[in-house]
């Protein structure tokens, strides 16, 4: 008896142990049916339906956009140079359509053949030559008019008129389509040639590609693009000579062609898509190194990216806003 007295508070503490088990089992219980109808609540749900309508509310976003935002370009900046480095012939970009908490640059140097992609963390990055990782291309790209759109790269395939979309996070190729009749391999560059002859752009309006056909004669020739797929959405015929053009961007819809790409270049075209329409302008547009081989317009940020003879260059852009109070937003 003496030897088992001092285990009676041991039992003791082994009967609180077990009430704490049986309540213990109890809430694993309570957690597993609790598990079981959230897992039931979330199988009610279709992803393909989730995901389509998170296409359409993005769709809406650019909707309200261009309506509170667009406007008619009325001047350009002087220039503003981040980087100094690659060849004359480059690309250079961040991605249109992603937080602006997302400041990743990316660097394609050389105009054909090339499929290695530096992928800059930052601006800031990119500027001391720093913290980046290389995408290795499956296929090599052709011309400069590349794009960053949503996490993928939209490039043109080295001698052909296909169009690539290239998505980083899987490092995979998600969908190729040829463009039709497009001219390809320095049949219908811009005038300073390097395989210019299909350049790819965003705006606040979505995906563009700009080319020209046989059919059209050599003039440029602009195609509304569905991201996912490729398709064409819809065309229009600028009647502007592409090998006349020294490079050309799309801001709200609208197409803004330079006439050289050297010294003493200036905006000089405008073709209106919604309107179906065109003007000549003359808006002043400092080319401070001589050379542009690459000029695209980042709707997200509001300035033109631009490579210029070996220097990676922004230009802020002033444009004449109209606010839209008609339709829904």
């Amino acid at each position: 008896m003496d030897e088992l007295l001092p285990l009676l508070p041991v039992l003791d503490q082994y009967k609180s142990d077990a009430r704490m088990i049986v309540q213990l089992k109890d809430e694993v219980r309570n957690l597993s049916l609790l598990l079981l109808a959230i897992q039931e609540e979330m199988g009610a749900y279709d992803y393909e339906e989730l995901q389509q309508r998170v296409l359409i509310l993005e769709e809406r976003l650019h909707a309200c956009m261009q309506k509170l935002g667009c406007g008619k370009l009325t001047g350009v900046s002087n220039p503003i140079t981040i980087r100094a480095s690659g060849s004359r012939f480059g690309s250079w970009m961040t991605d249109t359509m992603t937080p602006s908490s997302d400041s990743r640059v990316w660097f394609m140097d050389g105009y054909y053949r090339g499929r290695r992609v530096l992928e800059y963390r930052s601006v800031n990055d990119f500027m001391k030559g720093q913290n980046f990782v290389q995408h290795l291309l499956p296929h090599a790209w052709a011309g400069t008019g590349h794009v960053v759109y949503n996490g993928s790269l939209y490039y043109n395939k080295y001698q052909s008129n296909i169009i690539v979309k290239y998505h980083f996070r899987s490092r995979s190729v998600l969908v190729q389509r040829n463009l039709n009749s497009a001219g390809y391999n320095n049949t219908f560059p811009y005038s300073w040639g390097g395989f210019s002859d299909i350049d790819l752009m965003t705006d606040e309006n979505g995906l563009w590609a700009v080319y020209t056909t046989n059919q059209n004669a050599g003039n440029i020739v602009i195609s509304r693009l569905e991201p996912q797929t490729l398709e064409i959405l819809q065309t229009w015929d600028t009647g502007y000579p592409k090998r006349s053009a020294g490079e050309s961007f799309m801001i709200c819809g609208t197409l803004y062609v330079t006439n050289s790409h050297l010294a003493g270049a200036k905006i000089y075209f405008a073709y209106y898509t919604n309107s179906s329409s065109y003007e000549y302008t003359d808006i002043p547009f400092h080319n401070q190194y001589s050379h542009i081989s690459m000029l695209d317009y980042n709707p997200r940020e509001r300035v033109l990216y631009t490579w210029n003879n070996g220097h990676q260059v922004l230009y802020n852009v002033t444009l004449f806003h109209v606010i839209k109070t008609s339709g829904e937003l």
